[in-house]
């Protein structure tokens, strides 16, 4: 059996992403042994993968410097890896990949289309969408020879899991009750809704019967959500003892509004409809969710878009007017079309 090595550490959003196309190789490569190395707390997204399929968990810090990385090729040295695919390109994974290839293994890496990207700065309206970057990692086992076609459908099979946890938690899903939630935090400024805006999304929504439920990490988060909690708005941040639940519980939305973030992604990979909300960033350099159409994303089309591919530059203006220009009633109305639909 052949054993292959994918190394991915970060950002989540990006390692979301590679979920349907490692899940796609290794349903229709079952001769390959697969190792996913990425964060530990990123390795819940691969439980559902197929049994070739094994994660191993890694702890930057323990391997720092070049000591470190040092070490950490000569654990992987000894697992015998026929072939790698490099899916970040950051100096810790050109190290581990010099390495690799002096030893005689072959070795790809992603091309990131900094170029392309690059060019599409400030011009969204008129240029073509970037390749996705779900196509940028298949083209990686392309070329170290594993040809397949990305046929993901869905993470795991709803009927054969396991939702006590979210039942105890949230409460069982009353038929015909609507489920929406909502993740309104993002990495950069320039990702993110304003905040009293999304608020004014969730209470529309409540108040149309639907069932909100609040996404978010951290003390800071978390305690905004909680202001916002109300009759049918329920913040999800400490109640469900982790990411393995939180992606159950999208499994189980009948719409997840997200900014262009890791929920995106995961809500996307579980087959849940996404409206996302796009602001500095474009939905055009190849970052939308996985199954994901172009009528499921609310963004205004001005000229200065996107200013960023990743959202971390200020606004030239000052007011992120790509983002608060956009009417709350917009992303409801949306909202509901989709669900209806």
């Amino acid at each position: 059996m052949k054993k292959l090595l994918v190394i991915r550490f970060s950002a989540m959003g990006d390692v979301a992403m590679t979920v349907p196309v490692i899940h796609s190789l290794a349903s229709q490569h079952p001769e390959l042994r697969i190792t996913v190395m990425t964060r530990s707390r990123f390795a819940p997204m691969f439980q559902w993968t197929p049994a070739n399929v094994e994660v191993m968990p890694v702890e930057l810090e323990n391997y720092s410097g070049i000591l470190g990385l040092g070490r950490l090729y000569s654990e992987l040295k000894r697992k015998g890896y026929d072939t790698v695919a490099d899916l970040h390109d950051v100096l810790r994974t050109k190290y581990l990949r010099l390495r690799f290839k002096m030893n005689g293994t072959k070795v790809a890496v992603i091309d990131k289309g900094r170029k392309e990207k690059k060019a599409l700065l400030g011009n969204g309206l008129t240029s073509e969408p970037l390749k996705p970057m779900t196509e940028r990692y298949k083209e990686v086992f392309n070329q170290l020879g594993y040809d397949f076609t990305l046929d993901y459908k869905q993470a795991f099979n709803p009927l054969t899991e396991n939702f006590n946890v979210i039942n105890s938690a949230i409460g069982p899903k009353a038929e015909g009750t609507k489920w929406v939630g909502i993740a309104p935090f993002a990495a950069h400024d320039g990702k993110i809704y304003p905040l009293e805006q999304m608020k004014t999304v969730a209470e529309s929504f409540a108040q149309q019967g639907c069932k909100v439920l609040l996404f978010g990490a951290g003390k800071k988060e978390s305690s905004i959500l909680q202001s916002w909690e109300g009759e049918n708005i329920t913040s999800t941040c400490g109640l469900l003892g982790g990411l393995h639940n939180e992606i159950l519980l999208m499994s189980k939305l009948d719409l997840m509004i997200a900014m262009d973030s890791a929920n995106m992604h995961i809500a996307s990979i579980v087959g849940t409809p996404v409206l996302s909300v796009w602001g500095a960033t474009h939905p055009k350099a190849g970052f939308t969710g996985w199954g994901q159409t172009a009528n499921r994303s609310v963004q205004l089309d001005l000229p200065c878009r996107p200013c960023s591919i990743y959202g971390n530059k200020p606004c030239q203006f000052g007011d992120y007017r790509c983002l608060n220009g956009i009417a709350p009633a917009v992303i409801v109305e949306k909202g509901i079309s989709i669900i209806n639909n």
